[in-house]
Order: structure tokens, then C-alpha cells, then sequence
């Protein structure tokens, strides 16, 4: 109940006892009340001249706690007695300290507001602030809503991959760590050729120069290069395992780290609800606009993107190597077959929403026989996708996908 409301009944019950009673000294004690009242009802709370400023980190990782400061300054000629209320957006949390701060501020004094929140992967904005004014005697409030603007991307869990080998049909000039098909100095065996001007003793071949005699052999490397590559992470609503998306994120998240590390141009289509596309580029800041689009991925549903027809594949360059990120849909085999006519070398990642459900099914025999038949509707879609020379790495999503990465993309498992 506020101090006005207080106030009132007390002059109230003043004024009714002293006529009840016909005493003109109990009406005589509500003449203070009445004049308190009076005051503060005639002096509102002034018109603020408030200045806030807002400082926060904008990347932390899930569950990490996050400083947020406010700062307020008085820039009005007349003293304010205030409370300070932040508004945190959906989904975080508090991890220390309260949003709220209670401060007396003569012209020109400024105040500080300190806590810390904390989330899961996500693009979070604080916007407006309540502040509440109060006025002369407290009796009298005037709230308002200051803009104090901020965002705070929880980039998604990162894995550091130690290799992830590939083959791209193309790649670039630059030396990088990616076999590029042809010959020249590097480190994998890739055949032998006839000795050349300038070329090192090391490299002759002396089994197949004892063989012909009129001429010197030598032994040939695979280059090493940096390639185009495209990670395609499907975003599209598919089932009741929402924790499916989220491994989706965490491999997308680590193989773009990787990829980038070794010096090639990634870029990244986030594909469900509407299209999120980071365009290819290299280094550090393309790192960071890649997790930042990761960090405010969201699953959706929208018609335009019920099926994969859709992709921007026109963005990445003709035969660099794109990676699907993907749980799979029977529709999708007919896009695999486009991006191959196209040209594309493609890999797929595909967590398997059978291993993230079956926790979810109870021990009812027709829970098991459904489990069985989408199981094996998905072998018979992933053998399909293998036959048009796509390599697909089935992914059961209790397994680290470190793990995975190791096992399915090491050079050894690359065919030649």
C-alpha cells in the first residue's frame, strides 16, 4: 500500500472521529495531514533529464556469468530521488547481484547499477529500463522507460577439432593444408614424373630410375591448398528433439573453427526459418560473425523452407566443398542429386534423431516397432545418398562429436 494511500485513510479517520465526537481538537490533528497531503499532491515528481549508459561484454559462452553495468547520471537542475529497475530479456537469468537500484542524485551526481546473468547459447537485447521518480513528501511517483540499448550473444559450445580432411573438387592458390589433386611440393605421395631443372635430389626415385636408365625419376607430392568451403546448418522444425538442433550447432560451431584455422574461406547458411546467410571470408572476425550466427540460431517453420530447393548454393563458388549439417528428410535426397549436378562436393553431417529419441519412447512393443521403421527408412535414405559419391557421416548423437570428427573425417578415412 503506498505512503498516499496510507495517508488518506489516516486524515479520513481523523475527520469522521472529530465530527463523530464534536471535538474540535481531534479535527484540529488532521490539519498537519491535510497540509502534507496538499503539498505533495501540488509538487509532482519533476520532468527527469536522466542519462543511462549501458556496459556489457557481448559474447560469453552458455552458463557463463556476465557483468552488466548501468550507469546513471542526473543531468537536470534538481535533485531526484529514484528507482532504478533493469529489464532482462527472455531466457537469462540472474547469476549474482539484483537488477534494481534505489539512489538519491542532486544535479550532476551519477549512480551504478552491478549485477551479473547468465544462459544458454542465444542473442539476448536489453532495451528499456523502468525508472520511478519520486516526488516531494514520497507521496507522488512518475515512471518512465528509458532507452538503454545492449545485446549479449552466448556463442554456442565450441570443440576444437585437431583435423578435418577433406577433398574438394577445387581450391584456391594459396598454400593451406587441404590435397588440391595435382602435383607439386607437399607432403602425401601423389605419383612420380621425370626429373626436371631445379628439382631437389632428395625426391629421385632410385627403384623406378634402375628400372629405365635413360632417364631420372623423381617422386611427386600432393599440393596442399585452402579451398571455398559452404557449412549448411538445416534449421527446419523436424520432430520433438530439440536438443538435436543444439548438437547441430556445437558441430557446425566446431568444424567452421577448424576450417578456418587452416586458412580457408568458409561461409554459413543457417536454413529453417528464413535464411541467415554469412558470406565466405577468412580470419579471426569471419570466426566471429560465424559463431555470432550460430548464437542466434533458431528453429522455425515456414513454407518457403519446408524442403531444402531453396539453398543459396549459387553463393559459393562451382565445385568447392559444402557441408549439410542436417538430420535428413526423404525430400532432401533430390537436392543432394541438384548439388551434385551442380558440381558441388558434399559432405553431411547427420545427427540421428532416432538415437535422441529413443529415451523419450516407453517400453510399449509399438514404440519399439515404430523406432525399428524409422530407423530403417533413414538407412535406406542415407545408402541412397551414399550412392551419388556423397560422403555421409551417420552421426549418433551420444557420441561426442570430437569423437565423430576423429574417427569419420581423419585423412585416413578420405578416399583418394
Amino acid at each position: 500500500m503506498s505512503r498516499s494511500v496510507v495517508l488518506s485513510v489516516a486524515l479520513y479517520a481523523l475527520v469522521i472521529a472529530g465530527l463523530a465526537a464534536r471535538s474540535g481538537a481531534v479535527l484540529a490533528l488532521a490539519l498537519p495531514l491535510l497540509v502534507y497531503l496538499g503539498v505533495a499532491l501540488a509538487t509532482p515528481p519533476a520532468k527527469p533529464a536522466l542519462r543511462l549508459v549501458r556496459r556489457i561484454s557481448e559474447r560469453a559462452s552458455p552458463g557463463q556469468a556476465t557483468a552488466v553495468r548501468l550507469e546513471i547520471v542526473n543531468d537536470g537542475t534538481t535533485s531526484l530521488d529514484l528507482l532504478l529497475e533493469d529489464q532482462l530479456p527472455a531466457g537469462l537469468e540472474i547469476a549474482e547481484g539484483q537488477p534494481s537500484l534505489r539512489a538519491a542524485l542532486a544535479p550532476g551526481q551519477h549512480a551504478e547499477l552491478a549485477y551479473a546473468v547468465r544462459g544458454e547459447r542465444g542473442l539476448y537485447r536489453f532495451a528499456a529500463v523502468h525508472v520511478t521518480l519520486s516526488g516531494a513528501l514520497g507521496l507522488r511517483e512518475r515512471r518512465v522507460d528509458l532507452s538503454a540499448p545492449g545485446q549479449l550473444f552466448v556463442l554456442p559450445p565450441l570443440t576444437r577439432l585437431r583435423r578435418v580432411d577433406i577433398r574438394p573438387r577445387r581450391t584456391r592458390n594459396n598454400a593451406g593444408l587441404i590435397p588440391a589433386r595435382q602435383g607439386g611440393p607437399g607432403i602425401e605421395f601423389f605419383g612420380v614424373r621425370e626429373y626436371q631443372p631445379g628439382d631437389p635430389t632428395r625426391w629421385i626415385n632410385g627403384r623406378v630410375t634402375a628400372r629405365y636408365p635413360e632417364a631420372l625419376f623423381v617422386n611427386e607430392f600432393e599440393q596442399e591448398r585452402v579451398a571455398d568451403i559452404g557449412i549448411i546448418l538445416d534449421a527446419r522444425r523436424g520432430g520433438d528433439v530439440p536438443e538435436l538442433f543444439e548438437h547441430a550447432v556445437e558441430a557446425a560451431a566446431s568444424l567452421g573453427d577448424a576450417l578456418l584455422d587452416r586458412g580457408n574461406r568458409v561461409g554459413l547458411v543457417v536454413y529453417g526459418y528464413g535464411l541467415d546467410w554469412t558470406y565466405p571470408g577468412y580470419g579471426r572476425m569471419q570466426r566471429e560473425r560465424i559463431m555470432r550466427a550460430l548464437a542466434r540460431a533458431e528453429q522455425g517453420d515456414l513454407v518457403a523452407f519446408e524442403t531444402l530447393d531453396n539453398l543459396p548454393t549459387r553463393q559459393f563458388p562451382s565445385r568447392s566443398q559444402l557441408i549439410m549439417i542436417s538430420p535428413l528428410q526423404s525430400s532432401d535426397l533430390q537436392t543432394v542429386l541438384r548439388l551434385r549436378a551442380h558440381g558441388y562436393e558434399l559432405l553431411v553431417i547427420s545427427p540421428d534423431p532416432s538415437s535422441a529419441e529413443h529415451t523419450r519412447l516407453t517400453a510399449e512393443p509399438e514404440a519399439g516397432m515404430a523406432l525399428r521403421l524409422v530407423r530403417l527408412e533413414r538407412s535406406f535414405l542415407l545408402r541412397r545418398i551414399r550412392a551419388l559419391g556423397v560422403r555421409v557421416v551417420d552421426w549418433q548423437v551420444d557420441v561426442p562429436f570430437q569423437q565423430v570428427a576423429e574417427q569419420a573425417l581423419g585423412r585416413q578415412s578420405v578416399a583418394p
